[in-house]
């Protein structure tokens, strides 16, 4: 099987590194030789994150991506996230490690259901969270992230109409801080359902002195018991900035490799999900990633991003409206 057939028919090229490869170096090379830049989300593996260029959540892996002078953009995170680099770089090569890379979110979320659902509530502004297609941020009126999301709802007239998809949970998070009444698209993200309230309080029983931090695409219960709710860049601050020394983390583990590095005199426990053989939440999409693909994606160039021009044209506007709000706001 040659490499191309090897990538059509994985999502991504299989082809052995030699054994006798430093493939961190050798990475370091491709991307000297083929002015790339690697941008990793903060739920990618501890060695990618290690070695990329710009480590994460989704508004910084955006504004990086509108901003680099590189020719390649790989981006190891999950296929919307590459989506979202072409939209705003479309003169740029950009290469996902794994096709297979996808987003429960964004898959909950059809454009063609979407679009209906937007049919039967004329006059609404449409908001959509950045974890969707490209086709869908083609019918939306402005893109958030968790990070900015209530800054942006914030900036609307208190009596528009608004349409929030597709996180429910997120949704109803921005509704119960803003005072809004949106209508929610019924979609969620299947770590932050997953997510066990009762194993978390058990939890905080045996470490009354740890602080509960949560991501607000969390179900409202285990919201209402956190201590601070925020995006994988708002928790990051939190823990560096709180005089805590011991944390519960509700959101990918992922983001605990990057709490440890800048507070290395605190600990970090990983919330559990219902699951009982797991200590942690992991996404087996972010987790498909590794040092090997990202080595041969920059060696082969594939798999590339693709996006059709007039859905990126349509998309583009709502991506750059949220750009501009989070600049206005310093987010």
């Amino acid at each position: 099987m040659n490499i191309k057939d090897s990538w059509l028919k994985n999502g991504f090229v299989s082809e052995s590194v030699n054994k006798d490869t430093n493939i961190i170096d050798a990475i370091k090379e491709l991307k000297e030789e083929k002015n790339a830049v690697i941008m990793a989300h903060y739920y990618q593996k501890d060695e990618i994150q290690d070695i990329a260029d710009v480590v994460g959540d989704s508004l910084v892996l955006a504004q990086k991506a509108a901003e680099t002078n590189a020719d390649i953009i790989l981006l190891s995170g999950v296929h919307f996230m590459g989506e979202t680099a072409k939209i705003l770089s479309p003169e740029k090569k950009v290469l996902v490690p794994d096709l297979n890379a996808g987003c429960s979110l964004a898959d909950s979320c059809p454009a063609d259901a979407f679009e209906k659902f937007i049919k039967q509530h004329p006059g609404h502004t449409v908001v959509s969270y950045v974890n969707t297609t490209a086709a869908v941020k083609a019918l939306t009126d402005i893109v958030v992230t968790s990070t900015n999301a209530k800054a942006v709802i914030d900036s609307l007239p208190e009596d528009e109409k608004i349409i929030f998809g597709p996180d429910r949970n997120l949704g109803s998070y921005i509704n119960s801080i803003t005072g809004r009444n949106m209508i929610l698209w019924d979609g969620a993200c299947h770590v932050h359902e997953k997510f066990s309230l009762e194993k978390i309080v058990e939890l905080k029983k045996q470490n009354p002195d740890a602080e509960i931090l949560a991501h607000p695409e969390c179900k409202k219960p285990l919201l209402t018991i956190a201590d601070h709710v925020g995006s994988t860049a708002s928790i990051l601050k939190y823990s560096q900035k709180s005089s805590s020394k011991k944390f519960i983390v509700a959101t990918e583990s992922g983001i605990l490799h990057q709490m440890q590095l800048s507070s290395p005199g605190k600990m970090f426990i990983p919330a559990p999900p219902n699951d009982s053989t797991c200590a942690c939440n992991d996404c087996e999409y972010m987790k498909l990633n590794s040092l090997e693909k990202i080595y041969n994606t920059l060696l082969y160039e594939w798999p590339e991003i693709e996006v059709d021009e007039e859905i990126r044209v349509k998309a583009v506007k709502p991506i750059e409206r949220m750009l501009d709000i989070s600049k206005k706001y310093g987010l």
